[in-house]
């Protein structure tokens, strides 16, 4: 009887085994001819918002600094926010193909904001969706990060007030590229 019980699990594991073999050359193969993955149009139309910036207000005062990286093969595109007042937050940044549009989750002690969008005519990063805050109050949100000539970005934020039935202006900042030259002097 042992035996046979044996025997019965043995013949399985072996079509099992053989089965992950073919599983493992088919990959192989695959991955071969395969396109590296998101290249091109759409998956680099946020690409201009790649890099180490400072951050100004409207007032022209510095509002913080932000690091923007590419990373997992071009799929992702991380920011790392610090403010001037020391707050923080993060953002995962991605072109969600089974919805065709660029996704934004950004988390911060204060709040998180789901959004979703894309180019517009003008060139400019266009995603709307919600902010929830820790307190539990969600409401409309939308942002906009538009290429300067200059190489500067504009990033402008707009809450929907659902008392005045008016989008009020959240956070409007102008990115600039910190230079390794300016970045050494701040160090030093």
């Amino acid at each position: 009887m042992k035996i046979l019980a044996y025997a019965s699990l043995g013949a399985p594991m072996a079509v099992m085994a053989g089965g992950a073999a073919a599983q493992d050359d088919a990959t192989s193969e695959a991955s071969q001819t395969r396109p590296v993955p998101c290249e091109g149009e759409p998956y680099r139309d946020f690409d201009f918002w790649i890099g180490e910036w400072n951050v100004t207000g409207p007032d022209g005062q510095i509002a913080g600094k932000n690091a923007i990286t590419s990373e997992e093969s071009g799929c992702l595109i991380v920011e790392r926010w610090t403010g001037a007042s020391g707050g923080t937050g993060q953002s995962y940044n991605f072109y969600d193909p089974g919805l065709a549009q660029w996704r934004q989750v950004w988390v911060a002690p204060g709040a998180t904001i789901d959004y979703a969008g894309g180019l517009n005519g003008a060139g400019a990063m266009v995603l709307e969706g919600e902010i929830s805050y820790r307190g539990g109050a969600t409401f409309p949100f939308r942002g906009r990060w538009t290429p300067n000539e200059d190489g500067s970005v504009t990033q402008a934020f707009e809450q929907y007030n659902p008392e005045t039935d008016v989008w009020d202006d959240w956070f409007t900042g102008t990115y600039r590229q910190i230079e390794t030259s300016d970045e050494e002097a701040s160090t030093e």
